[in-house]
């Protein structure tokens, strides 16, 4: 009896939590919510702009354990509806993943680089991510509830490159974010932590690079990588899982990077 109450602890990490996923559709966030179900969420509402992705995630989900709900994130009342309609529906928001994030096309280094394109990068990267920590923070404060709240950062907060400065400039700013915010919610019980993956195969960086599916895009990181093989999005969404989950119940303020020994 001890061994299979055990087992199942393993395996429900998230036994009766609900959880939101901002840039859920697809990539790092469909991975996620897939494991958030797997370990026995209660409701998993998927939100982002991919309105029929989200919604065939939500389906092969079950229609009674998840919802999409579309979210443009640069809109601070979108997030703020967002958390709402959760709350609404299931009375509660326990996890929040903020993962919603962008690249830019354009080269974007200092002597080249675009501003306008930098503030709608900054708009999805920076601000969207503080409006869905604010808005499930003070969900979590309201309904007593001792959350856990996660954003997606990146190893490219602590590297310099030769392009992308805005994108390198937004990971920055989202590690000054969860540190300020795990200082100011820990008196509440919640906690707020980042991830940080290295190179992976998502679709954005399958478009960046120009290759057709994601095993190409994982392959033209290999090489690159401390340990054998590649990383994939697999490995961030158990991370994300770690950070949500009682596993991590003292663990707050930190950056969890995960990028094989990465190699610039």
């Amino acid at each position: 009896m001890a061994t299979t109450a055990s087992s199942a602890s393993v395996n429900n990490k998230l036994q009766g939590k609900v959880a939101i996923i901002t840039g859920g559709a697809s990539g790092i966030g469909e991975a996620t919510a897939i494991l958030f179900a797997e370990h026995g969420a209660r409701a998993v509402v998927i939100a982002d702009v991919q309105d029929e992705k989200g919604q065939q995630l939500a389906e092969s989900i079950g229609s009674d354990r998840s919802t999409y709900i579309r979210c443009d994130v640069t809109d601070e009342n979108q997030v703020k509806s967002l958390v709402e309609s959760t709350v609404n529906l299931y009375g509660r928001v326990d996890v929040m993943f903020c993962n919603a994030g962008i690249f830019n096309s354009s080269i974007q280094n200092i002597l080249n680089f675009d501003m306008a394109a930098h503030q709608k990068l900054f708009a999805v990267n920076v601000d969207g991510v503080a409006a869905s920590v604010k808005h499930a923070a003070r969900a979590m404060v309201d309904g007593g509830v001792s959350g856990s709240i996660t954003c997606t950062a990146s190893i490219a907060a602590s590297s310099s490159a030769d392009r992308s400065t805005d994108y390198v400039m937004s990971k920055c700013a989202i590690l000054g974010l969860m540190r300020c915010a795990s200082r100011q919610l820990g008196e509440h019980g919640i906690r707020v932590n980042c991830v940080s993956p290295g190179p992976v195969g998502t679709p954005m960086a399958i478009k960046m690079l120009g290759v057709s599916n994601q095993e190409e895009a994982e392959k033209a990181f290999e090489t690159n990588f401390g340990l054998k093989g590649s990383l994939k999005v697999k490995h961030i969404a158990d991370a994300a899982l770690f950070l949500a989950c009682q596993d991590s119940e003292f663990i707050t303020g930190q950056n969890l990077i995960v990028d094989g020994g990465f190699k610039f």
